[in-house]
């Protein structure tokens, strides 16, 4: 039951994050900045994947030129990469918007989270760092989607459960991404932060899967991507405290 409730409250820090950016509408528009940008990159990358996934399709299956059901078998090829494609894309819309964006973003975090006496270091030093750190997490991020790749052609459980592992994974990676920010202002290094989060794996999940849900849902990865970065730095300062140098989870009320 108390997994549950951390999954609940992990979905509540998003809908905190919605809230923040509601009443301070200033920094919800110099948010979008980035996240529009971004989505521009990646919608004219879709429409291409989307346009040529059957002739990549059959690139890539020659050996069933001979079969009887090619046609079906490249169709199913085709859909499942236009599907890792889009997912692929909201997992690293997240990763290219915050590079792309870092400035706006570690305003915008800082706000939400402020630390008395935390040094802020120019974007252009962390920027490196950033980009070292995303390319990690989309190599962990392949070392579990590819195979559940596969397991979407399994009959009844590429349908089922392939879909909800796919969320989950998604989802707790990009909580990894959206807490960065929040997570590097308190001197953690990247296995902390994923030390930290996963001993708040429930929560973590919660917060991650209603993002990567709703970043499925064109555009609207853009309007919440403030509101994403809003809610990661309360769901930190709640799990960490206050205090700049706290480097372990506060005890939960």
């Amino acid at each position: 039951m108390r997994s549950v409730r951390d999954f609940v409250a992990g979905v509540g820090f998003f809908l905190q994050g919605v809230g923040w950016v509601a009443k301070h509408g200033r920094w919800w528009l110099f948010g979008l900045i980035p996240a529009l940008l971004a989505f521009v990159v990646y919608v004219v990358a879709l429409i291409f994947l989307g346009t040529n996934a059957t002739d990549m399709a059959e690139f890539l299956t020659p050996f069933a030129d001979t079969w009887g059901w090619r046609d079906l078998f490249r169709t199913m090829i085709a859909i499942a990469l236009v599907l890792g494609g889009l997912a692929l894309a909201v997992l690293t819309f997240t990763a290219l918007t915050l590079a792309v964006g870092e400035p706006f973003y570690e305003k915008l975090s800082a706000t939400v989270d402020p630390l008395p006496g935390a040094e802020e270091q120019p974007w252009w030093r962390t920027l490196p760092r950033s980009l070292r750190d995303s390319l990690v997490t989309l190599g962990y991020v392949l070392l579990f989607t590819v195979p559940l790749f596969f397991l979407g052609f399994v009959p009844v459980v590429g349908q089922t459960v392939a879909p909800v592992l796919g969320a989950l994974v998604s989802g707790f990676f990009l909580t990894v991404e959206l807490t960065t920010l929040a997570l590097e202002r308190r001197g953690m290094a990247r296995k902390e932060r994923f030390a930290l989060l996963r001993g708040n794996k429930a929560g973590a999940l919660g917060f991650g899967v209603v993002v990567f849900l709703l970043f499925l849902v064109p555009f609207v990865a853009v309007i919440a991507m403030p509101a994403a970065v809003a809610g990661a730095a309360l769901f930190v300062r709640d799990r960490l405290g206050p205090d700049a140098h706290s480097l372990t989870p506060q005890p939960r009320h």
